[in-house]
């Protein structure tokens, strides 16, 4: 297996020739060293997902996006699912989230990660098989991909968090009365 360091991650992925095309994802950018603490309210009461409870005004403490999501800012950066990117959809990562990845931990079998593969880019969860790398995606129009010895392979870095917007674009409030 040939390890090199991955094509600069603005560059655009090339699609694999494997038969299963790895979805593909665009880099967004670092996180900052210098992060500024911008804590928001977390709330004491957990919100139902079925039948609507009253909601408490306790804030159980200020949450800060950095702090909960990037345990290693200089080794982190975030990156966008591409639009067709589906292979992941049943572990939840759907096209248009925004992926946090930290370089700087080691990838373990179960994690999901970001791999280079033969000059792409994917995101799939690790998984081993006879001590070599196989790429498992959460989705079942897809296969597991084995990493052959012979390919350009790298685990990039760990997919700690995934961020997604529920109301894309711009909202327009109009009222008539």
């Amino acid at each position: 297996m040939k390890s090199h360091c991955p094509p600069s991650p603005a560059a655009s992925a090339v699609p694999s020739s494997d038969p299963i095309p790895p979805p593909q994802v665009t880099y967004i950018g670092s996180a900052s060293a210098e992060a500024p603490y911008l804590p928001l309210p977390l709330m004491l009461t957990r919100v139902a997902a079925g039948f609507p409870s009253p909601a408490d005004d306790y804030v159980e403490q200020m949450l800060d996006l950095n702090e909960y999501c990037v345990r290693n800012a200089p080794a982190t950066f975030y990156l966008r699912v591409e639009p067709d990117g589906d292979s992941m959809i049943d572990a939840g990562i759907f096209p248009g989230d925004v992926l946090c990845v930290d370089r700087s931990l080691h990838a373990q079998s179960g994690d999901i990660i970001i791999a280079a593969l033969d000059g792409g880019f994917t995101v799939k969860e690790l998984g081993f098989v006879d001590g070599a790398p196989l790429l498992i995606p959460h989705n079942v129009a897809y296969k597991a991909q084995p990493v052959s010895a012979d390919s350009d392979f790298e685990i990039v870095g760990v997919v700690t968090a995934v961020i997604r917007k529920l109301r894309r674009g711009k909202v327009r409030h109009d009222r008539s009365d």
